[in-house]
């Protein structure tokens, strides 16, 4: 009977690399806004609602979509949509309007 042997250490079960991990470190710490999510319609209504605002601030941002689990693990988003600004994740699990997402960019962006 084998009940108390140690077992070999076998991947993890969600199936993410080292390296997957290490990259999605590397860009978590870049600037700008990224919208974390599997490309549901709540992703794609908070990324409408972002780009909404964007426009009606004036800015000159780029919207990045991120949908590699590895990637939006990585930022500790446990439920999704999430909006990330600067690394920084400053809404997760519901979609904001547009009037709150230019609240945030009206708050955290004037420090950049």
């Amino acid at each position: 009977m084998n009940l108390f042997r140690k077992k070999e250490k076998k991947e993890c079960c969600c199936h993410i690399d080292e390296e997957s991990m290490k990259k999605a470190e590397e860009l978590k710490n870049e600037k700008g806004i990224k919208i974390l999510g599997s490309g549901c319609q709540k992703c794609e209504k908070l990324e409408e609602s972002v780009k909404k605002a964007i426009e009606e601030l004036n800015l000159n941002l780029e919207i990045e979509h991120i949908t590699d689990f590895s990637q939006i693990a990585s930022y500790g988003v446990m439920s999704t949509p999430a909006f990330v600004l600067n690394g920084e994740v400053v809404s997760f699990g519901k979609v904001l309007s547009v009037d709150e997402v230019k609240h945030i960019l009206s708050i955290k962006w004037k420090d950049q």
